[in-house]
């Protein structure tokens, strides 16, 4: 493959592609009925169903249904097949990635099946079983080498966006529009200046690379922001790698906290969703949260968050121009207008594009009713991959190596001060917008 074609094979685009992909077949199964697409659902289950009142299944009559394991079979040969195309395409070791994602798959498995247990599912949603099922194998008896080449967090989540992207109807974007710039565009900016300020003047943290870096990842999300970020001010890796180390670890306790305080408060899922939107960092967490509140809210999260991405490249050009001007003013730093392209997040035009065809193609062809069954196809490949990324999040986060980067305490404080305001601002932003004090309320369908 030559050099331009490989542009068109990056994580992003790859994700695009396979998330356009599955929209089609799911499109296709459905409006010409030739074929069955459906994946596999696990149902709520109890070890004995006469105990709950007839509400759920006994775990053995789900598992004896020879449908069930028809689909299984059939989830597992689809998101096997485009996840090892995709990572040919991304130039991996095929031979290395099958054996794990293997692996990933029946712990997705796993997932799926205990937290569809009658209880566990009264008190945790599917993601975060992902999530803890993964922290405790990574922070027990570790990640085996072997299995690290499937754990591909990012390369999940944004093909599962992709597909979510079909869900979300482009009158809910442009109902939310204006609310997620208000959210997403205003309070970012603010954060990260406030964030340079705090470093560099009050902490007096000499290392600036590192400040915005942190600064960034705690404003945007997370990984992405930081990497970009930290070439555009020349970062280095071990300064990126500690950024990056904070982020991840506030963020895991933000998604599984910060839903549950949301709920505490008495907040609705449509500002609940936004707020979470605009600060958890990372956007596998911000849609693990979200899941948490409803699907009301983790629309509202996905589109704040997928607005915020939107922000990333502009950011990486703009401090690349900074440095390069200001702080080191040696000419490293690369700047070119390309810089915003090469920085954007290419999945969230997947996101748009897939809107914008069930919106303006298929609604108007086929109907209300149609787009409902495609998407009830196309939800449960949503959720394989999100339990799929999410897993990954919990086997790649390993609390005792985290901690063991974070050296010295004022980058951490960077990090805490900068989070709080980031919190508080948000809130305060998103109370403005979505309380209905001032502004009708926007409704989701």
């Amino acid at each position: 493959m030559n050099a331009k074609a490989k542009k068109f094979f990056t994580e992003d685009w790859t994700a695009v592609w396979i998330g356009f992909l599955v929209i089609a077949v799911a499109a296709l199964a459905v409006l010409t009925g030739w074929f069955d697409f459906s994946a596999a659902k696990f149902g709520t289950w109890t070890v004995a169903a006469a105990e709950n009142g007839g509400e759920a299944k006994s775990l053995l009559a789900q598992l004896s249904e020879g449908a069930f394991w028809i689909k299984l079979l059939r989830t597992f040969l689809v998101l096997g097949i485009i996840f090892s195309v995709g990572v040919k395409l991304q130039g991996a070791s095929l031979k290395k990635f099958v054996p794990a994602f293997v692996a990933l798959f029946v712990l997705a498995v796993v997932v799926r099946l205990v937290s569809a247990e009658f209880t566990l599912n009264r008190y945790l949603e599917w993601a975060f079983w992902a999530l803890i099922i993964g922290l405790l194998v990574s922070n027990t008896v570790g990640v085996p080498a072997w299995l690290k080449p499937a754990i591909k967090t990012e390369f999940y989540v944004k093909t599962g966006l992709v597909i979510m992207g079909f869900s979300v109807l482009f009158s809910n974007i442009a109902k939310f529009g204006l609310y997620g710039l208000g959210i997403a565009w205003i309070v970012t900016p603010i954060v990260i200046i406030f964030m340079w300020w705090f470093g560099t003047r009050v902490l007096k943290i000499d290392n600036k690379p590192l400040v915005i870096t942190m600064a960034s990842a705690t404003s945007v999300c997370g990984t992405s922001a930081a990497i970009a970020t930290g070439a555009a001010s020349n970062c280095k890796k071990n300064d990126l790698g500690m950024a990056i180390s904070i982020s991840i670890i506030f963020t895991v306790l933000m998604m599984v906290f910060e839903p549950m305080i949301i709920k505490w408060v008495g907040m609705s899922p449509l500002m609940g969703g936004a707020l979470i939107g605009g600060t958890v960092d990372s956007t596998g967490a911000v849609v693990v949260a979200g899941t948490a509140l409803g699907e009301e809210a983790q629309t509202a999260a996905v589109l704040v968050k997928s607005i915020q991405n939107i922000l990333i490249g502009f950011i990486a050009f703009f401090v690349a121009l900074f440095f390069a001007t200001k702080v080191d003013k040696t000419g490293n730093s690369k700047v070119g207008a390309g810089e915003i392209w090469t920085r954007f997040p290419k999945f969230i035009i997947g996101f748009f594009v897939a809107s914008l065809i069930a919106s303006f193609i298929i609604l108007p062809i086929f109907g209300q009713s149609e787009v409902g069954a495609i998407n009830k196809v196309l939800d449960q490949y949503k959720n394989w991959a999100f339990v799929l990324a999410f897993t990954s999040i919990g086997l790649d986060t390993n609390f005792k190596e985290i901690w063991k980067s974070m050296q010295g305490g004022k980058v951490l404080w960077l990090y805490v001060v900068g989070q709080v305001f980031n919190i508080l601002l948000t809130l305060f932003a998103v109370w403005l917008l979505l309380s209905g004090v001032l502004f009708p309320i926007p409704v989701l369908s």
